[in-house]
């Protein structure tokens, strides 16, 4: 008697998996990724006081340019998770890199392009939300393909720790490069490194025939797996699922009002000082909003971004053991929502600091969404396997 498909699709799926030398590796190459994107993402909110000043624009046209990432981040989300289940998520990672850091180091010269700044900054901020948009997705994706399911929680918060990582390097190095040579050396440096790094990741970890067979089924538009379906009314019928999204919506909006608005935050309240932080607890974040110590502002939003990487081996690793045969797909939808409500986010957090010229209410804003998302999460999250058929789902 032949074994039923979902059990010879989990001995297959294992077949792949990386070795534990392979883990080390990819897991220490993904966690500077995941720097390296975040240096990227946070260099326009870094600079933009400073660009503010060389523009002229006030805090609501800042909020648009800050927000407009957004918009093109929310666009990409679902086919990076699908692009990850189909082609590999490392290919699909290693292709929008290279994209978005010549972007990144080119940011300087498209805002002297000619007198639209405002328009030529938002449109290079889109751009680099369209390819920053399938990293996660497609991230998911090869975690949840290629690393033991014991292992991913671990797997997965260890490389997510690079995004407060990325924001803290970027934070205090592009400080002192904003200090010392102007703005643009901020975005040299973050894109410059990005670069870098897709040469050793190309050079030493893929093979050339593999990246030139995604980039041919790419081009092509054809289907290269035997198991793409997804499971959409199944998925979508489950109260984990939906708390799973509406968690990761929360989590992201709140990490993105953050993102956007701390630096200027910082500068602006504490102008003196080179420091810049970033992070998601509601308690810290209302903490924030009640204090004029410069040092209690930097306890709090340090410990803000040390509670943001449980995010990681919580709710980010719940969607793979959801769904693993499409985890990628899910994220996807999940930080598309994300996305969607970070637009909101942020053009309210620019609206809310022109019209009551406090940031408390920026801070309080954070705490609502980010509680709203645990509470969601404590009442309906689940770990049980909801991709399989009705008749495996309890195995």
């Amino acid at each position: 008697m032949q074994p039923p498909p979902d059990e010879t699709r989990r001995d297959a799926a294992e077949d792949t998996q990386w070795s534990r030398p392979e883990c080390q590796v990819w897991t220490g190459t993904l966690l500077l990724g995941t720097c390296l994107l975040y240096c990227a993402r946070v260099s326009m909110p870094v600079c933009a006081a400073s660009m503010s000043q060389d523009f002229g624009w006030n805090k609501k046209e800042a909020g648009v340019v800050l927000s407009s990432f957004f918009w093109g981040y929310c666009l990409t989300q679902v086919v990076g998770g699908h692009l990850g289940d189909r082609i590999g998520g490392e290919k699909v990672i290693l292709l929008s890199a290279s994209a978005w850091g010549f972007i990144t180091v080119a940011t300087p010269l498209l805002a002297h392009l000619g007198s639209a700044h405002l328009a030529f900054m938002t449109f290079s901020r889109i751009l680099t939300g369209l390819l920053q948009g399938v990293y996660f997705p497609a991230l998911t994706s090869l975690l949840s393909q290629k690393v033991r399911e014991s292992e991913r929680a671990f797997t997965y918060s260890t490389v997510g720790a690079g995004s407060q990582f990325g924001t803290l390097v970027t934070g205090a190095v592009g400080s002192l490069l904003l200090d010392w040579y102007g703005w643009p050396s901020v975005f040299y440096f973050s894109g410059g490194l990005t670069l870098l790094w897709v040469g050793y990741v190309y050079r030493c970890l893929l093979s050339e025939r593999d990246l030139i067979l995604a980039l041919g089924i790419l081009a092509q538009g054809l289907p290269v797996s035997r198991h793409t379906k997804v499971p959409w009314r199944q998925l979508f019928r489950k109260p984990s699922v939906w708390a799973a999204i509406i968690s990761q919506l929360s989590a992201a909006c709140s990490f993105f009002i953050l993102l956007s608005w701390l630096p200027t935050f910082f500068k602006e309240t504490f102008p003196s000082s080179k420091v810049m932080g970033l992070g998601l607890s509601s308690v810290f974040a209302l903490c924030l909003g009640h204090t004029s110590s410069f040092c209690n502002s930097v306890v709090f939003a340090s410990a803000s971004i040390g509670l943001q990487t449980f995010n990681h081996s919580g709710i980010s690793v719940n969607i793979q053991d959801l769904a693993p045969s499409c985890a990628g797909f899910l994220f996807g939808v999940a930080n598309t929502a994300g996305a969607l409500a970070g637009v909101v986010g942020v053009c309210l957090g620019g609206y809310l600091i022109e019209t009551t010229g406090s940031w408390t209410s920026v801070f309080n804003l954070v705490a609502t969404i980010s509680s709203l998302g645990l509470c969601t999460f404590l009442v309906f999250g689940k770990a049980q396997r909801v991709d399989l058929s009705p008749a495996h789902e309890d195995l």
